[in-house]
């Protein structure tokens, strides 16, 4: 066992990247940011020409390579050439597992999955780190929440929610980790960060995190096990099993975990919600928000031409 979870880390370029980030150099971690971000160059190029790509020199990425123990560039380009054709063979891999199955077949197969990962997130999970969680995001001066990539749905319905429960929420959207920086360049020890990341993991989300344990604010890591570069920075890790059922991740887990923690949340400040919910019940009448948005039903009837069907009841009454 011990020799698979050694030949294992040796085989995986980006986890030993994630694994020795956290002590790298500067200069060491701006090579290692772009490698993750952008493998697919990044394979491709010279040791001189990643050095210039990032603004370093060509001794700098050698002795980057050599810090992750490959005997030098060409051995951790090698490394990293297998990574990403085990990451592009995924397709591959979906033909050989599902090719000969009929459309509910596959469709009971994910579904059992998604199960699987409900069951192992439910049999894994830390009830004091789930309550500090909690703790942490009622008592943020300003709450900031990331997720980058797959991960981007899962920060937004967190954010549309906590906006009902508490105020001062930012969710961080970007294209850049410069960017990033420029929306959180406020955050203190009064703050608080929400990481959301699963593999594979993004090193924006991770260099956020790390920003923010620097000003020293609160700092929650939504992940996959104890294993992820997210826990690195954070004061409180929540884990949901996330594996690739296909080509893309399954989201269900963390869904299940974030719906989770907005019930807890209302429990914990019911008052503050329903004062929220009132407001922003008032504000819909007000400006006649859903009319035209969403059905709703009154008396069994819709109320998409409710405006028209008032107009022609005070018609009828006023005649």
């Amino acid at each position: 066992m011990e020799m698979e979870r050694k030949s294992r880390a040796e085989g995986d370029v980006i986890s030993k990247i994630n694994e020795k980030y956290p002590k790298m150099s500067k200069s060491h971690k701006a090579i290692a940011a772009y490698i993750t971000n952008h493998y697919e160059q990044a394979v491709f190029m010279t040791a001189a020409k990643l050095g210039e790509t990032v603004g370093s020199s060509e001794s700098t990425v050698v002795r980057f390579a050599a810090g992750l123990g490959y005997d030098g560039y060409p051995d951790f380009q090698k490394a990293l050439e297998e990574w990403v054709k085990d990451k592009l063979n995924s397709v591959q891999k979906i033909g050989v597992k599902y090719g000969k199955s009929t459309q509910s077949e596959i469709l009971t197969s994910v579904l059992k999955a998604d199960i699987e990962k409900l069951q192992h997130t439910m049999d894994h999970l830390d009830g004091v780190s789930f309550e500090t969680a909690v703790d942490i995001i009622l008592e943020a001066s300003t709450l900031y929440i990331v997720g980058i990539r797959s991960c981007e749905p899962l920060a937004d319905f967190l954010c549309f929610y906590l906006n009902m429960i508490r105020g001062n929420v930012v969710l961080l959207r970007t294209t850049s980790t410069s960017e990033m920086f420029e929306q959180m360049i406020r955050i203190g020890e009064k703050d608080a960060i929400i990481g959301i990341s699963f593999p594979r993991y993004s090193m924006r989300t991770l260099k956020a995190m790390e920003f923010a344990n620097d000003r020293n604010a609160k700092v929650v890591a939504i992940t996959d096990s104890v294993h992820s570069p997210m826990n690195l920075y954070s004061s409180c890790n929540l884990f949901a099993r996330s594996d690739m059922v296909s080509i893309v991740d399954s989201l269900v887990a963390p869904l299940s975990l974030i719906n989770a923690l907005v019930v807890a949340l209302c429990l914990k400040r019911p008052e503050d919600v329903k004062h929220n919910l009132e407001e922003l019940e008032q504000v819909w009448n007000n400006y006649q928000v859903y009319l035209n948005d969403e059905i709703n039903f009154i008396d069994e009837e819709p109320m998409l031409d409710y405006p028209l069907m008032k107009e022609k009841s005070e018609r009828g009454s006023g005649g």
